[in-house]
């Protein structure tokens, strides 16, 4: 039986999975009003606004990676945590069954999803008593592609372009920099940034996520850490990764920076990145009755405009399978594609399943994308997709040439780029890499017309199962091409170059 907390805590979810709250809305409109005007960021910008209002609308999940369900919660002394952590699951369970969660936990031995959300530490939940007379939960989505951008430094260390970080505020300063410029577009940028300067390398990268909760127009009450923060907001936005990696003005989106003591042996600075889809909310509930008394982080206009038109598709290639070799040479980075007819989803299991074992579909001129789509079956047995966006292709860059030569595979599209083995398979065998805009899952799932079939489905559950999609202008961006040209490394080259012009000290 359903109780008023239980509601409440459904609400969260689906609003947290949905909805994007004010702040960060404003600065992913800030963050549109300074591209330039039909670049590829400005592009990107557009289709992630696009999105943003699908999401709402429809109330479907922002981006398919719903990512680990995080609560903090402040209670009462007496307050009954353990029933509260059972409601929490239930909740998890519950916005997982109707597609406002993706089917997230997976038991690290056997590879078994779950298929609830629910596991050994999933979702992860931390109390904390107070003496106020209600019940807060804040609840953070954080995607998988993000979380991997996490990154933790040992003090002192060396920091490629940016030479010896040492341990004081400038060498904090350097790893900050670093952190941004590592991400790139895998992350899914423009982002955010939570850091912790200081703790053991648990409690670290713990106040690292903390500082996400923070609203992103505070201002830091320790003078050293608010002008840190601005100085990071002002040169990490000089590197010109851009949205998605593709270049551009905005690279950073918000800065927020906590300490804590550390022993003396130990100088950790650990950060925590965010990709743009920033799902975080809060509720203050009643501790008796469980109603929410108010929300939290919903401060403030944040009102976006649906663009006009987020790809500009006048100039458009169609792309359908089976494609042939001759179509993909006549390709270049900064192409823009459309892609219509059937595609095939394939991420981290499928790739290692199809390097030992055939395909079972014919792959010839077919495209492969990186997507763990979230899907709901109908009362009839239909299978519906209610977010698609692509998944970072980084993790498949081990399988990827060699799995693109032994299928005859055309093309593939993911977000952030892959390397050199994936750029020389491409040139040896005739085929591109097509850049989606991460995180755009609604943007994508009115793309499929159809879903015509599943394979390994009972194996490797749904985010990872090999699905078989009708679409119809489907858009992505050559990023990668069959002549060796790779915008991302391109990006990542001239960053460098940038990264290496802040190496001088500025905190000492």
């Amino acid at each position: 039986m359903a109780t008023k907390a239980f509601d409440s805590l459904l609400e969260l979810i689906t609003e947290t999975s949905t909805n994007l709250p004010p702040d960060v809305r404003r600065s992913i409109k800030r963050a549109q009003l300074q591209e330039e005007l039909g670049s590829r960021a400005s592009i990107a910008l557009n289709t992630i606004i696009d999105n943003i209002i699908s999401a709402e609308e429809d109330v479907q999940p922002i981006c398919q990676d719903t990512g680990m369900p995080t609560f903090i919660v402040h209670c009462p002394v007496g307050f009954n945590q353990i029933e509260f952590e059972k409601e929490i699951r239930r909740a998890v369970a519950e916005a997982t069954r109707l597609g406002k969660l993706r089917p997230n936990s997976v038991d690290p031995l056997t590879g078994k999803n779950t298929g609830d959300n629910l596991g050994e530490g999933t979702p992860i939940v931390h109390f904390h008593q107070w003496e106020k007379d209600e019940v807060e939960v804040k609840l953070i989505l954080k995607g998988g592609g993000c979380e991997n951008k996490n990154i933790q430094y040992a003090l002192p260390t060396e920091l490629p372009g940016l030479g010896r970080a040492g341990r004081d505020l400038d060498g904090v300063r350097k790893c900050i920099l670093h952190a941004v410029y590592q991400a790139q577009g895998q992350g899914c940028s423009a982002g955010f940034i939570g850091v912790c300067i200081g703790g053991d390398r648990t409690s670290g990268y713990e106040a690292a996520k903390e500082q996400l909760f923070r609203p992103l127009d505070d201002v830091n009450p320790n003078p050293q850490l608010a002008e840190l923060e601005q100085y990071i907001m002002e040169k990490a936005n000089q590197l010109d990764i851009g949205t998605m990696g593709f270049g551009g003005r905005v690279t950073l989106l918000g800065c927020k920076i906590g300490v804590r003591n550390r022993i003396p042996a130990s100088f950790f600075v650990s950060v925590a990145y965010n990709c743009w889809a920033f799902r975080r909310l809060g509720v203050v509930l009643d501790p008796e009755t469980g109603e929410i008394r108010r929300w939290l982080y919903k401060d403030g206009e944040g009102q976006l405009e649906r663009p006009k038109q987020a790809f500009s598709t006048e100039n458009a290639i169609v792309l359908q399978a089976p494609i042939s070799e001759e179509q993909i040479r006549k390709l270049k980075v900064g192409d823009v594609v459309l892609i219509r007819g059937e595609i095939h989803t394939g991420r981290d299991e499928l790739h290692k399943y199809l390097m030992h074992h055939d395909s079972p579909v014919d792959l010839r001129g077919g495209i492969l994308y990186h997507c763990g789509p979230v899907m709901l079956k109908d009362e009839n047995g239909e299978w519906h997709v209610k977010a698609a966006g692509p998944t970072t292709s980084s993790r498949e860059e081990p399988y990827q040439a060699d799995i693109i030569e032994k299928f005859g595979i055309r093309a593939v599209i993911g977000k952030g780029g892959m390397g050199e083995k994936t750029l020389q398979g491409l040139k040896k065998s005739g085929a591109v890499y097509l850049n989606a805009i991460g995180g755009a899952a609604q943007f994508y799932a009115r793309c499929v017309t159809k879903v015509k079939g599943v394979d390994f489905l009972e194996q490797f559950g749904i985010p990872e199962a090999m699905w078989h999609l009708e679409v119809d202008n489907f858009p992505a961006i050559v990023t990668m091409d069959a002549h060796g040209n790779s915008l991302h490394k391109e990006v990542a080259e001239e960053s460098m170059v940038k990264l290496e012009d802040l190496k001088d000290p500025v905190f000492v």
